[in-house]
């Protein structure tokens, strides 16, 4: 099959329904769907949530009798397998699909191979179509698979110098009004939201979606601790408006108070150990907001993977204001972590600079 302009089109339709999925689909992946016949689209299909229709059902449905002898786009190869649904090749197959054109391949093995099975029913199939585009979409899932970790998007607002809070944790509000809305935004496409102790004790944070739509569940608040804190009954993680757990290295006295509370105390012994933990749960996509101990612990054990900053410009200084990466960082200049990919959007006097996280070596 020729890859023109027209099959591009089509394809980029497919992911954009696709995109209608984040934030509503994990732990499964995002994926959209297109069916044409004779060049005019008779279907179209995104998966919404776990256990409903897949993207290929959604559009096979709309499209309804003209499927049969159409082409199937989708972003993500059709699963060969019964998990919570039945298996996206049987419904192709029994729809009169002639021509299946996917995007990304599918490297989940439980569901792996759809485009065997339908070459084997005499379906033309042609592969990695926008696939670079379509697997960006998917980081989070891919990346689980192959590492049962997380994606992590380490977030912060942060000063021309690198600081997120004075000497004394002062850090309201580092950036403007906008930069705040834009990362309402990028906790509503998250599936939980990690701070540290020392966020909790001095910010006592909401970390909730206030200036954006929530479409799916609203994201887990986590607090990753030595020891379980201080209880406060004012503390604001104690709200409905999201579930609240705590990783905990050691429980302590005030454990009890939390989980009588409604907080879910978790013991877990290392950051690696929690990220599992909350991926084995479902939670793919991750939005550390930190403080400085916590990012500085994520960037030295290499697990953030994206980085979105809000400078703003303003000048803190002090040695003992709370920087971006406390402790020792890197000698010399060769071997510092760098951002690739970078993309950068202004907001009033703010500067967002958003990019995958590269470390040395």
């Amino acid at each position: 099959m020729e890859i023109n302009k027209h099959v591009e089109t089509l394809m980029r339709r497919a992911i954009a329904l696709a995109k209608k999925g984040i934030g509503t689909t994990h732990p499964n992946p995002r994926v959209g769907a297109v069916v044409v016949n004779h060049g005019e689209v008779v279907g179209e299909g995104w998966h919404v949530r776990p256990g409903e229709a897949h993207a290929e059902v959604m559009a096979l449905d709309q499209a309804g009798d003209r499927a049969n002898g159409a082409a199937l786009y989708v972003t993500l190869e059709p699963c060969a397998a019964h998990g919570r649904t039945p298996a996206c090749t049987d419904a192709i197959r029994r729809a009169g699909i002639k021509h299946v054109i996917f995007a990304s391949s599918d490297p989940n093995p439980a569901m792996s191979g759809g485009a065997k099975v339908l070459k084997a029913a005499g379906i033309d199939v042609t592969g990695s179509v926008l696939a670079a585009e379509a697997d960006a979409l998917n980081k989070p899932f891919f990346h689980y698979l192959r590492t049962g970790l997380p994606w992590v998007i380490a977030k912060a607002a942060v000063s021309l110098d690198g600081k997120l809070a004075t000497r004394t944790h002062h850090s309201q509000w580092i950036s403007g009004p906008e930069c705040r809305r834009h990362a309402h935004g990028l906790r509503a496409e998250c599936d939980a939201i990690v701070v540290g102790a020392g966020t909790l004790m001095h910010d006592n944070p909401s970390l909730t979606v206030r200036d954006a739509a929530v479409i799916g569940n609203a994201p887990l608040r986590v607090v990753f601790c030595f020891e379980t804190p201080r209880f406060f009954p004012a503390c604001k993680l104690l709200s409905d408006a999201a579930p609240t757990r705590f990783y905990v290295r050691s429980m302590n006295e005030h454990t009890q108070s939390w989980q009588d509370a409604g907080v879910r105390v978790e013991q877990a012994s290392s950051l690696i150990g929690m990220l599992k933990h909350l991926a084995d749960d479902g939670f793919l996509q991750i939005l550390l907001e930190g403080g400085g101990s916590l990012h500085t612990s994520f960037l030295e054990a290499g697990l953030s993977h994206e980085m979105v900053l809000y400078q703003a410009p303003i000048i803190i200084g002090g040695r003992d204001a709370v920087s971006l990466w406390g402790g020792g960082g890197v000698e010399t200049v060769d071997v510092a972590v760098r951002l690739a990919d970078v993309i950068r959007q202004d907001f009033d006097q703010d500067q967002m600079i958003r990019g995958s996280v590269v470390y040395p070596g």
